[in-house]
């Protein structure tokens, strides 16, 4: 579900962003090049019960090999261009000039962080997201290299469940999230689960 008419980003700012949030709001552009955001409250929201996340069994035979290396908060606008950028299956972006803007503005205070995958010194995944209180708010994820977003999602839940968290959001659930756990629950319930989480304090686990 949306709300309210389309704003220009540049009228958001990181203290207006973060408030909606409290509220169970986020916003998206309807297209990459479109200046224009839109507020969306889903009323089936993505979860990732962190007591219940499910690592597949190949994935884990792939984290214990090494192939990559993972760093959080390395490269935050390289994760953000790299999640707007066209992919097979994904031509189109959400994330406009005006998203970019306002994470980064987020990153910079503390308040969105990034997941890295490295091969051979180049970035080849990762994924971002909005910590407030105890809540993580998953953005969004890209990967050039088979499994590289898996792996930085998984090692993000290492993190979250080291630091006390006790929510993450996913906004909107997939067969990929539905692998480790993912459910839908009504907005109601999701509202509950967000109220007790602002009220605690959780530590963003640094992972380089």
């Amino acid at each position: 579900m949306r709300y309210g008419a389309a704003m220009h980003g540049t009228a958001l700012t990181p203290e207006l962003l973060l408030a909606a949030y409290a509220r169970g709001l986020f916003p998206m552009a309807e297209k990459r090049d479109d200046p224009h955001l839109c507020w969306v409250s889903p009323e089936q929201r993505g979860v990732i019960p962190l007591d219940k996340f499910h690592v597949p069994q190949r994935l884990g035979r792939t984290i214990r090999g090494g192939r990559f290396t993972v760093t959080s908060d390395r490269a935050f606008v390289a994760v953000m261009k790299g999640c707007a950028a066209p992919a097979p299956g994904r031509e189109e972006s959400w994330i406009n000039e005006g998203i970019l803007r306002l994470y980064t503005a987020l990153a910079a205070i503390g308040h969105a962080h990034s997941v890295e995958c490295w091969q051979g010194g180049e970035l080849v995944g990762g994924l971002y997201g909005v910590k407030l209180g105890g809540a993580f708010f998953g953005e969004s994820m890209f990967s050039k290299a088979t499994d590289a977003s898996k792996v930085a999602l998984v090692r993000l839940v290492e993190g979250l469940q080291h630091g006390g968290f006790s929510l993450l959001d996913t906004q909107f659930i997939t067969p990929h999230l539905m692998r480790f756990g993912a459910v839908e629950i009504p907005r109601d319930r999701y509202l509950t689960l967000l109220e007790k989480a602002l009220g605690q304090e959780a530590l963003w686990q640094k992972l380089d």
